[in-house]
């Protein structure tokens, strides 16, 4: 949807809230970190001022180049920075490059929207580099400027000769005593940003390019049909159950696109956006998509007869199983409103009602014309509803038979406990099988490790639904040997371990066996996770033989492959498996 061009894009309509001493002695406070995230933040930064123009109907083509010197440049087609005198009395071009919260987003003659109200933008890029330089393209001529070690000017505003093109390019080197980790720009990262921009805006043009040695590449992003294709490019490779969706609409001087599909997936994929800006921990936009989704649903749902009158309400995680959807909203720059420098979380109150509004309005349009598949997204959000309600209950018997249950598998034989009671020494094995189990039981230190036996391959808890995760006997064995809960009820401090070690073989069912705990691990037992506590068994390969009976030393694959080229009339190898452990 193209906006209102407002044409008065001039010196005064620049203006100066304050300095910015304060960016090169803290920087988190701008850019987030100055990590490989906020050295990408500044390429953001000078990007979002280009797609501003865009947003606002100047310009349709931007490009980015990362340069042979590890600089970077960013240009565009708008209209390009005024360059005459501020009121201020320095050239505006100085003034947007050397005082903080100045720019056109601040005043009401600029834009109308922007992706930046904290847009500290084109100073806190210059305060953090090396050395930056802009050329402008307007009004028939070309000009340039330079500043150097974070944001001196290190020439005035020249003029170098006529142009019959407009636009802006701006090139900078960050700072590497800001960023010590590192001020290589990672094309990936980039990209990801960059498709995203050009997804959400049909007619903007980008090009991505990369000049470093060895690292030469091009990328081209240009989508005529917008978030369409966004929703198609996220859901790329899932069986998806009907064409996107897409809804547009304004309420409230606010104007939201909606985009949507789903997909045979458990997880829902909400991207949001507000000018243009990824807002990834959502704000009052996805809070207005997911009231109105829900509201909507249920209504639907009750008036087709799925729902009774005795029975509850879908739960908005039940409607939004499977879902991928793209919410962007366009709003003005004086409703404007982010939690945070770093704008990752909208906080204008009026977006909340303008996409519940357009949403509410649109969507059920769509569910009666699309009946026979409306049908079935309710049924699959009721079948969603039955197996939250199936792994509760489940949560529910593992808590309140936490006890019993761990003595049963006492019994039952699987697991060998250590002998002693410190929860903070003891290590809980889990190994493959029996076989290895017994194995295992002879190589073990009994006094502070645990052996515990799987039978074969666990159940994938990333695809799985709750209900069939808690009822499968491996993963119920691990909960309940743990002792310390599940999910959301999972404690840290209640475990009976402090550390989980997975020792399977060294093939690729064993691999396999890693990752599928790893990721149950990584869903259900976060904690434990984060806190460094569950390892992975690094088993010998292969044990060397020289002649009968001497045992000679455990090596990786790699050591003992040389020593075999080496002493290949001398040494005989064998392949080991966890089930063969060798103890010396």
């Amino acid at each position: 949807m193209a906006m209102n061009k407002q044409n008065n894009y001039s010196d005064d309509s620049i203006q100066v809230l304050e300095g910015l001493e304060a960016v090169r002695k803290r920087p988190g406070m701008y850019i987030g970190s100055t990590d490989k995230r906020g050295l990408h933040h500044l390429v953001y930064e000078i990007v979002d001022n280009s797609v501003d123009e865009v947003l606002n109907g100047y310009g349709n083509e931007i490009d980015v180049t990362i340069n042979k010197d590890g600089s970077i440049s960013i240009e565009d087609n708008g209209r390009g920075m005024p360059t005459g005198i501020h009121k201020s009395g320095k050239p505006t071009v100085e003034v947007i490059f050397t005082v903080l919260h100045a720019g056109g987003k601040f005043g009401q003659g600029g834009y109308k929207t922007s992706g930046g109200l904290h847009g500290v933008g084109a100073s806190v890029v210059n305060a953090l580099s090396e050395w930056l330089e802009v050329e402008i393209h307007r009004d028939g001529n070309i000009y340039h400027q330079s500043f150097k070690n974070g944001g001196s000017p290190s020439s005035g505003l020249v003029k170098k000769g006529k142009t019959k093109k407009t636009g802006t390019k701006v090139t900078f080197k960050p700072d590497d005593t800001i960023f010590k980790a590192s001020t290589s720009f990672n094309f990936d990262v980039l990209s990801e940003r960059l498709q995203e921009s050009a997804f959400l805006l049909k007619n903007l043009k980008i090009t991505l390019n990369d000049l470093r040695s060895g690292k030469e590449r091009q990328e081209h992003y240009h989508y005529e049909e917008g978030i369409k294709e966004f929703v198609s490019y996220v859901n790329e490779g899932k069986e998806v159950l009907h064409d996107v969706a897409t809804f547009s609409g304004e309420a409230n001087g606010i104007e939201v696109d909606v985009a949507f599909q789903y997909n045979d997936q458990y997880s829902e994929s909400i991207l949001s956006f507000v000018n243009n800006v990824r807002t990834k921990d959502g704000g009052t936009h996805e809070v207005g998509f997911k009231t109105a989704m829900t509201r909507v649903f249920n209504d639907y749902a009750r008036r087709i007869n799925e729902l009774k009158t005795k029975d509850k309400n879908l739960d908005g995680n039940d409607i939004r199983e499977g879902l991928t959807a793209v919410v962007s909203v366009r709003i003005p720059e004086e409703l404007l409103q982010f939690e945070g420098q770093t704008k990752s979380k909208l906080g204008t109150s009026e977006a909340r009602s303008a996409v519940d509004s357009v949403v509410a309005d649109k969507l059920p349009f769509y569910l009666e014309e699309k009946g026979q598949l409306s049908k079935s997204l309710v049924k699959k959000a009721i079948k969603a509803q039955q197996a939250r309600e199936a792994a509760r209950k489940a949560r529910e018997d593992a808590r309140s038979g936490k006890k019993n249950k761990r003595k049963d598998t006492l019994l039952s034989g699987k697991l060998t406990p250590a002998q002693s009671k410190n929860t903070d020494k003891n290590e809980l094995y889990l190994v493959e099988g029996d076989s290895a189990g017994g194995s295992a039981k002879l190589g073990r230190d009994r006094k502070f490790q645990a052996i515990l036996p799987l039978r074969g391959k666990v159940i994938n808890t990333e695809k799985a639904r709750l209900e069939d995760i808690f009822k499968n006997e491996e993963i119920n064995t691990i909960i309940h040997t743990i002792g310390a809960g599940v999910g959301t009820d999972f404690k840290i401090e209640d475990s009976n371990y402090n550390r989980v070690i997975i020792m399977t073989d060294a093939d690729t069912d064993g691999a396999h066996i890693q990752v599928l705990l790893l990721t149950f691990f990584f869903k259900y037992m976060k904690p434990l996770v984060q806190a460094g506590r569950v390892f992975i068994a690094l088993p010998p390969l292969y044990k060397l033989e020289k002649g009968k009976g001497k045992q000679s030393e455990l090596n990786t694959l790699g050591q003992t492959k040389s020593l075999i080229n080496y002493k290949k009339n001398l040494v005989k190898a064998s392949r080991y498996n966890v089930t063969k452990v060798w103890v010396k």
